[in-house]
C-alpha cells in the first residue's frame, strides 16, 4: 500500500509539473490568439475586447490558475481556431488515436516477443544475423518513408486500401481495420525491431545463468526451461520498455497520420500548433502526457503482480 501511495503521488507531482511547462511553453510562442482570429486590420478595441473575452490579457499566474482549474473541473475551453468547445473537439481524434495506438500495441507484442525469442534460440546461426539485419533496418527508415512505402505498395500496387479515403468507424468497423491497419503496421515496425532486440538480449541473459545450468543439470528440456522459468525473468526485464513504446506511439502517429490522412489528435495538435490555438493545444499535449504516464504507472504495477520480489520503491 506504501509502494502505492508513493506511485500515485508521483503520477500527480508529475502531471502538475507537465501542466506549468505546458502551459509556460506555450506562452512563449510568439503570436496573439486575438490578432490570429481578427487579422491584422482590426482596431486595438476590438483586440483589447477579444483579449478580455479570451483572457489573455490577464497575469499569467491568473491565466494558469482559471485554466488548469477548468481542465480538472473537465472544462477544457474553446478553441481559438474552430470557435467550438475543445472537448466536443477532441472526443472524436482522441478515440482515433487510442485505437491505433492499441492496435500498434497489440501487433508490437504479437510479433516481437515470439521473434525475439526465436531468435535468441538460433543464438549464433545465419537466422539471427538475417533477423538483426532486418531489425537494424527497421530501427533505421524513418516513420514517414515507411508510410509512403506502404501507401505505394499496398495502396497503389496492390490496391488493398484507398490512400487518403480514410473510412470512419462510424460508418463501417471493417473498413476503419483495413484502412488503420497500414498505418499501425508503419509506426510499429520500428517499436517491434526495438523490442525484438530486447527481447532477445533478455533471454540470452537468462540462458547463462546458474539456475538455467542447475535446471539443465536436473535432466529439463531446453524448451521446459525456455517457458517455465528464463521466459518469465526475461519478460520481467522487458516491460518497463512498454512504456517507453507508448511514448514512441504517440509521437510516431503525428507524423503517421499526416501521411494517411487519419483524423486523430496528431494531426490536429499539429493544426493547434501552427494556429496558435492554445486551449486546444495544451489539453492535446496534457492528455498524450497522461495517457503515457498512466501505462508507466501500469507497468510498475504489473512488475510488481507478476514478480513481487522486485521492490521498485526502493
Amino acid at each position: 500500500m506504501r509502494y502505492l501511495v508513493k506511485k500515485i503521488f508521483i503520477l500527480i507531482v508529475t502531471m502538475f509539473l507537465i501542466s506549468i511547462l505546458t502551459f509556460c511553453a506555450f506562452h512563449v510562442i510568439p503570436g496573439d490568439p486575438a490578432q490570429l482570429i481578427l487579422g491584422t486590420t482590426a482596431s486595438p478595441e476590438k483586440l483589447d475586447a477579444l483579449r478580455t473575452q479570451l483572457g489573455t490579457n490577464l497575469p499569467l499566474r491568473e491565466q494558469y490558475r482559471n485554466w488548469i482549474t477548468g481542465f480538472l473541473c473537465g472544462d477544457f475551453g474553446t478553441s481559438i481556431r474552430y470557435s467550438m468547445p475543445v472537448k466536443s473537439l477532441i472526443e472524436g481524434h482522441v478515440t482515433v488515436t487510442l485505437f491505433l495506438g492499441l492496435m500498434v500495441i497489440c501487433l508490437t507484442m504479437l510479433v516481437s516477443i515470439p521473434l525475439g525469442i526465436f531468435t535468441a534460440k538460433k543464438r549464433g546461426t545465419w537466422v539471427e544475423q538475417f533477423l538483426g539485419f532486418f531489425n537494424i533496418i527497421g530501427l533505421s527508415v524513418p516513420g514517414f518513408f515507411l508510410s509512403i512505402l506502404l501507401m505505394w505498395v499496398f495502396g497503389l500496387v496492390l490496391h488493398l486500401f484507398t490512400p487518403g479515403a480514410y473510412v470512419s468507424y462510424i460508418d463501417s468497423i471493417p473498413g476503419f481495420l483495413q484502412y488503420m491497419i497500414f498505418p499501425a503496421i508503419a509506426i510499429s515496425i520500428p517499436e517491434i525491431a526495438t523490442l525484438t532486440r530486447y527481447v532477445q538480449t533478455a533471454v540470452l541473459e537468462e540462458m547463462d545463468k546458474d539456475y538455467v545450468r542447475t535446471a539443465r543439470g536436473k535432466g529439463a528440456g531446453t524448451e521446459r526451461i525456455l517457458y517455465r522459468h528464463i521466459l518469465r525473468n526475461a519478460i520481467v526485464a522487458v516491460i518497463p520498455l512498454i512504456g517507453m513504446i507508448v511514448g514512441s506511439i504517440f509521437s510516431g502517429s503525428i507524423i503517421v497520420e499526416q501521411v494517411f490522412a487519419v483524423p486523430g489528435i496528431g494531426r490536429l495538435l499539429i493544426s493547434s500548433v501552427t494556429g496558435r490555438d492554445f486551449p486546444l493545444t495544451q489539453t492535446l499535449v496534457m492528455y498524450i502526457a497522461l495517457i503515457i504516464v498512466l501505462t508507466n504507472f501500469a507497468v510498475d504495477l504489473l512488475i510488481q503482480i507478476i514478480d513481487p520480489r522486485i521492490r521498485l520503491s526502493d
